[in-house]
């Protein structure tokens, strides 16, 4: 038996005054709402109408339980109408979840442009380098950069990240007698290299040749990047590679102005790095709401 639907018919019968009154109401037949409600007696293990021919009447018992009933009927029908109000509307709380450096840098202005376009809609940004448990945390949707490892998760890939080996400009003009500027993957080896914990092959740094490599074009060279500088924060990749402490390995978001700007130099330009796919992630359910569609639409069309 659904309880809540018997329980619900139930109300309508002693509302209406009549069991075929209710059956015209949700196009079904008398029977069956006859049935639901004997079931929901049964249930209960009370007798909550007194039947005649003519007329119904409440027990004493169908007196209580129709107060209680009908109150949480219409509690129910309010819930029912405040979410699919909210979600049509796209009003309310969404909790998103970035690493810090992506967050700050490529998700806050897309966040802000959502934010204009739903007026309605308020957003609690979680920003970590680390693991955050979705269901744990109550998030809503996170970007994920990488491969992901937990297939549960109802992923969305909106993009993909190239990653590049930078260095600033007072770092290579520092550098020791003998010591030259990278030319390939190997080169590394005698280089301050800053590693971030975070990444997932912490510090096997991975490159492809290309056409104007000193290699055959496809060749796979890995090198285990050793430094005096080991983080799990993008902003202290960051700002450590901006200060001249060593050499990187990051997404090119990371240092797209300073690159752009000369600031920062792009090293081994013809052993390009394994691109990275960008996903956004929410919790295994049965339905998304409306909010979280509706920015996965605004994240995959940037």
């Amino acid at each position: 038996m659904d309880k809540l639907s018997a329980m619900h018919a139930f109300v309508r019968v002693v509302e209406a005054g009549s069991f075929s009154a209710v059956a015209r109401e949700t196009q079904t037949t008398q029977s069956r709402v006859s049935k639901q409600v004997a079931a929901l007696e049964r249930e209960l293990g009370a007798q909550l109408l007194s039947r005649t021919t003519r007329s119904l009447a409440l027990t004493e018992a169908g007196e209580r339980y129709f107060s209680q009933a009908r109150r949480l009927v219409a509690e129910i029908a309010e819930a029912e109408s405040e979410v699919f109000q909210s979600e049509q509307e796209l009003s309310g709380w969404l909790r998103v979840a970035a690493s810090v450096g992506y967050g700050r840098l490529k998700l806050l202005p897309l966040v802000k442009r959502f934010l204009a376009a739903h007026p309605k809609v308020k957003i609690d940004l979680r920003l970590s380098d680390g693991f955050i448990d979705l269901v744990e945390e109550g998030i809503d949707v996170a970007v994920r950069i990488g491969e992901l490892s937990d297939s549960s998760l109802v992923a969305i890939r909106i993009g993909t990240t190239q990653r590049m080996v930078i260095a600033s400009r007072p770092y290579l003009h520092a550098l020791a007698d003998g010591l030259k500027v990278p030319q390939v993957p190997q080169d590394l080896l005698q280089h301050n290299c800053i590693v971030y914990s975070e990444l997932a092959t912490q510090n096997a740094w991975t490159f492809t040749a290309g056409p104007g490599a000193l290699a055959e074009e496809g060749t796979q060279v890995t090198i285990r990047a050793q430094g005096n500088l080991q983080t799990n924060s993008s902003e202290v990749i960051r700002a450590s590679v901006l200060s001249g402490m060593g050499i990187g390995y990051s997404p090119t978001w990371l240092f797209e102005d300073e690159v752009a700007s000369g600031e920062l130099q792009v090293l081994l330009p013809d052993w390009p790095a394994p691109s990275l796919p960008i996903h956004l992630v929410s919790p295994p359910q049965r339905r998304q709401s409306a909010k979280v569609r509706a920015f996965a639409m605004h994240m995959a069309s940037q």
